[in-house]
């Protein structure tokens, strides 16, 4: 697109390929921000390959070029595709869910950017990233293996959540049994909810009957501060969702539907005191309404 000689049709490809999938049109912004970045170097760095003679001009345009877009290639690619995500047997872009029917009867959801392999010989599901729901009818266990341990569901349902620095098993009904990668078997009954970690687990706590609400396509709070709503709404966004730390204390309640995040935003400036600014659809601002007199 840089080189002078593109098509219309070329120009059609690309249009093409940036609308067939959100992670394709985050990556051009990407790209974009970077050129955005090298356009604002001193124009003395910029004159100096300009003021050479054509042919070695371009040498040096070319091999810059094919610098800029490999950096970036290979930088998005580790991020938004990692070898293993990407193997999955499963997996879900940013703001995708998915819902599967195992062989043995039992449901399977995916969240948002999730991945898991599935071993049904071995009765064995391999959360490599994200989020997913799972209802065991109970015909036999089915063990679920994070980065942390083990969760066993003989019959019940469970959401499992895995983040770096934990894996959050929350029990919606029956029971499951909680193996941690160095520590003691323990088991977590319906309404409860606990952080896996390697070597344990942390307190057992009350399950949040809010958190659960992405399986039916549902972001739900209640009273909540609204830096973690927009948190935990990014995760649904491709993009940048930014907002000024003057918002984190604002109070959110509602439910909000996540098919349409646009619309979310919009509702939170029509209730809340701040403005939404958007650069692109997928550069995106939150920043205090100013008071006009």
């Amino acid at each position: 697109m840089e080189s002078g000689a593109a098509s219309d049709r070329d120009r059609a490809n690309l249009q093409h390929w940036r609308d067939s999938h959100p992670s394709h049109e985050h990556a051009w912004q990407k790209a974009q921000l970077l050129r955005q970045r090298f356009a604002e170097l001193p124009s003395t760095l910029a004159m100096a390959s300009l003021d050479r003679p054509q042919a070695s001009r371009r040498k040096v345009l070319k091999r810059a070029v094919g610098a800029v877009a490999l950096v970036p290639a290979a930088w998005l690619i580790s991020r938004q595709l990692p070898v293993d995500v990407w193997r999955a047997d499963l997996r879900t872009a940013t703001g995708e869910g998915k819902t599967v029917q195992l062989a043995d009867g039992s449901s399977l959801q995916l969240n948002t950017a999730s991945a898991v392999d599935i071993d049904m010989q071995n009765r064995r599901l391999t959360l490599v990233e994200g989020e997913i729901a799972l209802n065991v009818p109970g015909i036999s266990p089915l063990t679920v293996q994070t980065h942390f341990g083990q969760v066993v569901v003989s019959q019940g349902q469970v959401c499992v959540r895995q983040r770096q620095t934990g894996c959050r098993v929350s029990v919606l009904k029956g029971a499951v049994q909680l193996q941690p990668l160095r520590g003691p078997v323990f088991s977590l009954r319906a309404g409860q909810q606990v952080s896996l970690l390697v070597a344990g687990a942390g307190a057992v706590e009350p399950f949040d009957v809010l958190a659960p609400g992405w399986r039916d396509g549902v972001l739900m709070a209640q009273n909540q501060p609204l830096g973690d709503f927009l948190r935990e709404l990014s995760s649904y966004r491709p993009g940048v969702l930014r907002w000024e730390p003057a918002l984190e204390s604002l109070r959110v309640t509602g439910s909000f539907r996540l098919e349409d995040t646009d619309r979310i935003l919009s509702l939170l400036a029509a209730s809340l005191p701040l403005e939404v600014h958007r650069r692109t659809r997928y550069w995106v601002t939150l920043v205090p309404r100013k008071n006009i007199a």
